[in-house]
């Protein structure tokens, strides 16, 4: 069986996400930058019955996360599935009034640099395959800007143009990439954005593959 990366896993959608995959078979590697939090969830994971291992990488640092990947590839078999979804540093969101171009560095290191190192690694397992499902996940600052979230509005929009484009270049080769926006903060029993209910979602997009875009709720809820 082929695996699933998940950059930027955590307890909530990240766990759930693995669980979800691994029902499906799927061999799950999970990357973060806190080694004791990724052991965690990797042994929880693997307390659930799926075959979970942690890697560490900053998503900012392009060759750590290049590193990170190929040890997954090394360690648990090629790479289908991948998802791209660490949660924002708050620094980045500044007011637009007071961001500089210093501010915005960060911000487009870990939306823009990240997702473009980790699609040129994840690429030659997809080929190979000759199927693969690219998955960014993104806040509601992606597609409606917000004046006191400069940093990562700014970011955002910058990480969907590249996975719209990343769509269309990829159709013809059997890759798919979606995008789900998720307005708001994951809610823990909310009927569309509690992490299981968003898990669900995500297999959808991989097994359907249709669309790039895809809300998780309205983008005023």
């Amino acid at each position: 069986m082929t695996t699933l990366v998940i950059i930027g896993a955590g307890p909530g959608l990240g766990a759930a996400v693995a669980r979800r995959f691994g029902r499906e078979g799927h061999e799950v590697a999970v990357i973060a930058r806190d080694r004791g939090r990724l052991d965690t969830l990797a042994a929880e994971l693997s307390g659930d019955g799926v075959t979970a291992r942690g890697f560490i990488a900053d998503v900012r640092d392009p060759k750590a996360l290049q590193a990170a990947l190929d040890a997954a590839h090394a360690t648990l078999g090629p790479i289908e599935i991948l998802q791209y979804s660490p949660v924002p540093h708050r620094d980045f969101m500044r007011p637009v009034l007071e961001t500089t171009p210093a501010d915005l560095t960060g911000p487009l290191e870990f939306s823009v640099h990240g997702p473009v190192a980790a699609v040129q690694q994840v690429l030659p397992d997809m080929r190979t395959l000759g199927r693969g499902t690219i998955l960014f996940v993104n806040g509601g600052t992606a597609v409606v800007p917000h004046p006191d979230r400069a940093g990562t509005s700014i970011a955002f929009a910058a990480e969907s143009a590249y996975g719209h484009m990343l769509h269309d270049a990829l159709v013809p080769e059997g890759i798919h990439v979606a995008q789900l926006i998720i307005p708001g903060a994951i809610v823990p029993g909310h009927h569309r954005k509690d992490p299981a209910v968003l898990a669900d979602t995500l297999w959808g997009l991989h097994r359907d593959r249709h669309g790039f875009r895809h809300f998780a709720d309205d983008l005023d809820s």
